[in-house]
Order: C-alpha cells, then structure tokens, then sequence
C-alpha cells in the first residue's frame, strides 16, 4: 500500500517542472545519503529500479528518526519510480537559472541520476547532504 503511495505522489511531482524525466535504462548509479558524519542510507539504480537501505550504523543510533517515505530501518524498498524524498531534491527545470545550469553543462533533462547528481546534493527542504559514489 505505502509503494502505491509513495508511486502516486511521485506522479505529482513530475507535473511540478519533471514532466519529461524518467529513470534511465541501463544507467547504474549509487548515491549516499548523509547527516553531518552519519550515513543514513544508500540509494542505488540498477536494471531500472531504485533501491533504499538504510545503513548500519544509522540502524544502531536512536537519536535521528527514520525518513517517512521509509518508515521500517530493516526493509529493503524498492521502486520502479524514483522516491519523492530523493525527486523533490531536484529543482523544477522551468526555472532560468536551473535551464541554463543544465545547458551549460550539458546535462540530459530527461535524466534523473544525472539531475540527482548534479542538483540533490543539498535541499532546502531537510538537513540530510547526497552524494554520488
């Protein structure tokens, strides 16, 4: 049932500036999530599905709560749609500044790990820092 959820709200955020972005075929892509000195968890794309797990040592600490789009700290979730906690770290792409960052550099808007790599490092939206490993 969350899946469906999380599926749906992941829709309604491609009307909001990613109509055209999809998950790639045949592209990997491993990115860590962070806060300050601990690793939260991995998000990883392989064979075009999105995975999150979330790391050891944030399994072991009982100070940061686990993220609401992955409420259980011992599943493995799994999505053929990139999760909206990860797709709202990328700006609208009808933004000037954003479309020309994007031509600029050359990055393909219809992908999500090259937007995800290139914008989701940080969010104004929560304290947590991705990187691409």
């Amino acid at each position: 049932m969350l899946d469906t959820i999380v599926k749906s709200f992941g829709k309604l955020w491609k009307s909001e500036g990613h109509e055209a972005v999809s998950t790639p075929k045949g592209i990997e892509g491993t990115f860590e999530l962070w806060y300050n000195s601990l690793l939260i968890g991995v998000l990883s794309l392989d064979q075009s599905v999105w995975t999150f797990e979330y790391a050891e040592d944030f399994k072991i600490q009982d100070e940061i709560k686990p993220l609401p789009d992955f409420p259980d700290i011992d599943k493995v979730y799994n999505s053929d749609e990139l999760y909206p906690f990860f797709i709202q770290r990328i700006p609208s792409l009808s933004q000037p500044k954003v479309e020309e960052t994007i031509q600029k550099e050359h990055i393909d808007r219809t992908n999500l790990v090259e937007l995800l790599k290139r914008f989701g490092k940080i969010s104004i939206n929560n304290p947590y820092k991705l990187k691409f490993s």
